[in-house]
């Protein structure tokens, strides 16, 4: 018996028989339609082509320039229609981010850089595609010299709005442009941030003296955060050995929407002595701190009677995640306090009488292996968990699924 022979191609037949003219004339035709087409046509010749430099160089503008030509009919719809499904996000955004990469080897020719720019910053402008990570980091790779840097300030400070001239404004402060940067900057000084760009320009232009005026001056009349600004002077007040203004700012830093992190960052900066002075200040803060925070401070306290106290007031989390910060200490306090953690543990079921989805049983079963663990292994009361789970159990017979998940969670289950 022999072999079935393999049949050629009956393309690559044609292709054989065509002469160099007439395929040239078929991939410029499939180029010309398809974006796409053209742009793999470049990287397939660019790989078995030998070119001289300067036909590479141009050969990498023209890639750009296809992918450009690829992605653009769809991110314009995504532009008129204010955003798309997430897969034409997905590729657009796949296509934007080739692109960057493309002009990031540094080996696109300016007139092809430039030609990208004008067509892109109309997006930019119009904000409406929901890519503007993309299309800024587009743009900002095909910045190779100064030059590049003042077209674009000028062109993001041409059309208007914070989020643009602040782009303008950093690109001016990274040239070194002083007057642009400050004419911009001091159109623009609100809030905390603001004062703290400034105050470290002038800090790095050696105007030391002017830094901490505007740092000052950004703490005082400044909204929003503030948390650069003061941790700005501090350093200041470290440097020049002035150690009282210093931990002054420093509590104002942690107990600013005070957080374990907050709380512990302070602690650390100061010596036993000083933080006898200010710990009490500090908790004096707690009351303005989120429930979260002041349970997790409490914990970290080993204040546990006045985490309790946080604790039984809180809703118990939809999420039952044990990693969570109620639900973890919730088990810290199961052996101090087992009633009342039973009882924070028992408002996590909810109505049991009541049809739901199989995700919400599983839930509501890891809630009673919690209530399981706390009447069998701490409490140490058999009886009371085989009372209170029996009817639980006598009460949802009706609901397979719910059984399924309880005996899937909760040890010994199937045997009530």
């Amino acid at each position: 018996m022999t072999k079935k022979t393999k049949h050629q191609d009956p393309l690559a037949d044609l292709l054989v028989a065509a002469s160099p003219e007439t395929l040239r004339d078929l991939i410029v035709r499939l180029a010309a339609s398809r974006p796409d087409a053209r742009r793999e046509s470049f990287d397939y010749l660019k790989m078995h082509v030998a070119m001289s430099p300067e036909q590479n160089i141009n050969s990498e503008g023209k890639v750009a320039l296809a992918l450009w030509e690829e992605l653009v009919p769809d991110l314009e719809e995504l532009d008129d229609h204010g955003g798309g499904d997430y897969d034409l996000v997905d590729h657009v955004g796949d296509l934007l981010h080739e692109l960057q990469e493309k002009l990031a080897t540094n080996k696109v020719p300016a007139d092809m850089r430039q030609e990208l720019l004008a067509e892109v910053l109309p997006y930019i402008a119009s904000g409406n595609a929901g890519l503007d990570d993309e299309l800024y980091g587009m743009v900002y790779a095909a910045c190779y010299v100064d030059d590049d840097w003042r077209r674009l300030a000028e062109a993001f400070e041409a059309m208007k709005g914070e989020w643009k001239i602040s782009h303008a404004r950093n690109i001016y402060r990274k040239l070194g442009d002083r007057e642009k940067y400050l004419a911009l900057r001091h159109q623009s000084l609100e809030l905390g941030a603001d004062f703290h760009d400034l105050a470290t320009f002038y800090w790095e232009t050696g105007e030391k003296e002017k830094a901490i005026v505007i740092a000052e001056q950004g703490l005082k009349q400044g909204r929003g955060r503030m948390d650069e600004l003061r941790q700005f002077l501090a350093e200041r007040a470290k440097e020049s050995g002035n150690r009282e203004e210093y931990l002054a700012l420093q509590f104002a830093q942690a107990t600013d929407q005070l957080t374990l992190e907050k709380y512990r960052a302070f602690n650390k900066v100061c010596t036993a002595a000083e933080w006898s002075m200010f710990q009490q200040r500090v908790l004096d803060r707690l009351g303005d701190a989120w429930a979260s925070e002041r349970l997790k401070i409490r914990m970290h306290r080993q204040e546990y009677a006045e985490a309790l106290a946080v604790l039984i007031k809180q809703i118990y989390p939809a999420n039952d995640w044990d990693g969570g910060d109620e639900l973890q200490a919730a088990k810290e306090l199961e052996e101090r306090f087992p009633e009342e953690i039973l009882k924070f543990y028992l408002s996590g079921l909810g109505n049991l009488n009541v049809n739901a989805t199989r995700k919400e049983y599983a839930r509501k079963a890891k809630v009673m292996a919690k209530i399981r663990r706390v009447l069998v292994d701490v409490l140490e009361s058999e009886e009371r968990w085989r009372t209170f789970a029996g009817k639980v159990k006598q009460d949802n017979l009706r609901r397979p699924s719910f059984q399924e998940e309880f005996a899937r969670h909760v040890a010994g289950w199937r045997d009530l």
